[in-house]
């Protein structure tokens, strides 16, 4: 990983779930250690507290040693909200540096469009992590601008490599990224509490059937991970004519139901391509949209 001569090699503009889960798989794989870490938010004196109690990171909102981790750093991480997002780059564009490396964790912002914030042709890495990622299990999509260097590219996969596994995709792909995996345990979670529900309904403690649902879908998970198999090919050798899981497969079949799953996937993404463009023209509404 490049470095500075300076403690704070890492910025966190933004310091929620995300920055955190970060935070902590860097510092756990040993990448970088925590006095080499800066993080910065907006109001949230608490969480700032609790990041330098909870990892030893330095962490403040003073405007002097804010402004001086961020010039000094050599990786600078956008956590902020969409709906901050222009006008915190705004606020920090100053003392940002071309040949620092930017990585934006923030949904729908194109790397066009933070360019365009920051005012030139900055190295980015645009990322669409998930909410796994606070437990290491994180599935995150990875962009790269023209100007990210192979040295940079590999840092920043090393970084997201921390918190889970990691798909290298061309930018315009990232929302069906969104779809599969940004918006996918959403789906999963849908799926369980109707497993469990089922299962209550058929006599069940809930605590039973919270325990084998939950159960259920990481042995799944897993299964599909270890084997390298399709999953048809594993539904199948779990699906015995005439049997109990072919009578359940038969119902869900009628129903349509990965139809709607698919259909459900590319609406996450459509909505995802919409959130983009409008946030492009809110953030640069003199008519330089993306």
């Amino acid at each position: 990983m490049s470095d500075t001569e300076h403690p704070s090699a890492i910025a966190f503009i933004g310091a929620g779930s995300i920055a955190e889960s970060i935070m902590s798989g860097i510092i756990e794989k040993g990448i970088t250690g925590p006095e080499r870490i800066f993080a910065v938010n907006h109001q949230n004196d608490e969480q700032l507290a609790y990041l330098r109690r909870t990892y030893g990171i330095r962490a403040s909102r003073m405007p002097e040693e804010r402004d001086q981790a961020i010039r000094d750093a050599a990786i600078v991480i956008l956590n902020m909200k969409p709906k901050d997002a222009a006008a915190a780059i705004a606020d920090y564009r100053h003392l940002l540096r071309q040949d620092q490396l930017i990585v934006s964790v923030i949904a729908g912002l194109s790397i066009r469009t933070i360019q365009q914030l920051l005012g030139g042709a900055y190295p980015i890495v645009r990322t669409m992590p998930n909410t796994s990622s606070t437990i290491g299990l994180g599935a995150t999509g990875v962009s790269f601008s023209a100007e990210v260097s192979p040295q940079w590219r590999e840092t920043a996969l090393e970084l997201f490599r921390s918190i889970g596994e990691i798909c290298v995709v061309d930018e315009d792909r990232l929302d069906i990224v969104t779809g599969v995996s940004g918006s996918g345990p959403a789906y999963i979670y849908y799926v369980m509490e109707a497993m469990m529900a089922a299962g209550v309904q058929g006599g069940l403690s809930e605590e039973a059937a919270r325990t084998l649902t939950i159960q259920t879908v990481l042995g799944a998970a897993q299964m599909a991970k270890a084997t390298n198999e399709a999953p048809a090919e594993l539904r199948r050798k779990v699906t015995s004519p005439n049997g109990t899981t072919q009578a359940a497969i038969e119902l869900l079949d009628a129903g349509e139901v990965a139809g709607h799953i698919s259909r459900a996937v590319l609406r996450a993404a459509e909505r995802a391509r919409e959130i983009g463009q409008a946030l492009a023209e809110q953030s640069l509404p003199s008519g330089k949209q993306v």
